[in-house]
């Protein structure tokens, strides 16, 4: 399935509403990812940073910041190290992951190797707190200093309970808040909280990314077994690879019989996959419904992501936000 013009216009808008603001946080970001004694760092960094990705989480935290009239500079600072931490987030991922494929280019652990992606990751987490540090803000150290320990908390969640049948839905959606909502959350609302905007403004603007987070990364995981992989930029099947429980699967196997559990636990638990048996896995999350109960949970976090905004300001950027969160789903809608 590609990915039509229609469908690009809100991210689209809104990269175009906050195009100085982004400009000067790519300056900031090429400025930031240097390094005077370790030449691989940038290299390692501009890999990825400018492989096309659409900068979706610092957008967020300079849109948070705009709605609300934030007079200042700082927004820039914030939405820098929200890139960086994905960033880092990432090159950790595809070691874990043993990865090849990101935004469809090769890996840095491909490229390069492991011990480089892990410790750029580590020099690009470092170089974030001393971003966040700089606005002099203590409450958004706080929001961001969490979120990092949130993240990783949900990425050692998820070394078990990607490949335990007994994982269920509330543990799925825990480890998903931790790994990609809590990122989104924290651009969100450290947005809100750098424009000393009123406290129900600040938690509505939580809500916010807490449910588009979650609707994002629900939508991945449904493309994992049915997108092309020139929209979704990884192989189709990569997450039943690396026999990672998610949700799809996880709503195929609390319907399972006898024999198709022992399929799972073979394919997921135990690692031990043979030829056909990704069509297999497709077929029974046919048979269940799984990926059309999936698609219905992105759509409903989706719509409690345009609710949370209600309690903001009316401005255009409200309006694009609104249309982000259609605009996440829509590729499985």
């Amino acid at each position: 399935m590609g990915v039509n013009e229609n469908v690009l216009k809100p991210l689209d808008r809104l990269a175009s509403e906050l195009s100085a603001e982004m400009e000067a946080v790519n300056a900031l970001i090429r400025a930031r990812m240097s390094s005077r004694h370790a030449p691989r760092i940038p290299e390692v960094t501009a890999h990825l940073i400018e492989a096309g990705g659409k900068r979706l989480r610092p957008m967020l935290t300079l849109a948070a910041a705009k709605l609300l009239d934030y007079p200042g500079a700082y927004h820039i600072h914030l939405a820098a190290t929200v890139e960086f931490i994905h960033t880092a987030t990432l090159l950790h991922d595809d070691v874990v992951d043993e990865s090849r494929q990101r935004r469809g280019r090769p890996t840095a652990n491909l490229l390069w190797d492991n011990k480089s992606s892990v410790l750029v990751g580590d020099y690009l987490f470092a170089r974030s707190f001393q971003l966040m540090v700089e606005p002099g803000n203590l409450r958004t150290l706080e929001i961001l200093a969490n979120a990092s320990a949130t993240i990783a908390e949900g990425e050692v969640l998820q070394l078990t309970a990607a490949q335990d049948l007994k994982t269920d839905e509330s543990i799925y959606l825990q480890v998903i808040r931790g790994k990609t909502a809590a990122l989104f959350s924290a651009a969100t609302k450290v947005g809100g909280v750098i424009a000393n905007a009123p406290e129900q403004q600040v938690e509505a603007l939580f809500d916010y990314g807490d449910a588009l987070g979650i609707a994002f990364q629900i939508v991945d995981d449904l493309l994992d077994y049915g997108g092309a992989t020139e929209t979704i930029g990884k192989n189709i099947g990569d997450d039943f690879r690396e026999r990672k429980l998610t949700l799809p699967v996880i709503k195929a196997v609390a319907q399972a019989d006898n024999e198709e559990r022992a399929f799972w636990s073979r394919c997921i638990e135990k690692g031990d996959q043979h030829e056909g048996d990704l069509e297999h896995a497709l077929t029974l999350l046919s048979r269940h419904g799984a990926m059309d109960a999936a698609r219905a949970d992105a759509l409903a976090w989706a719509e409690r992501a345009k609710s949370a905004l209600a309690a903001l300001p009316g401005h255009p950027i409200r309006e694009m936000l609104s249309d982000l969160a259609d605009f996440v789903v829509s590729r499985v809608a």
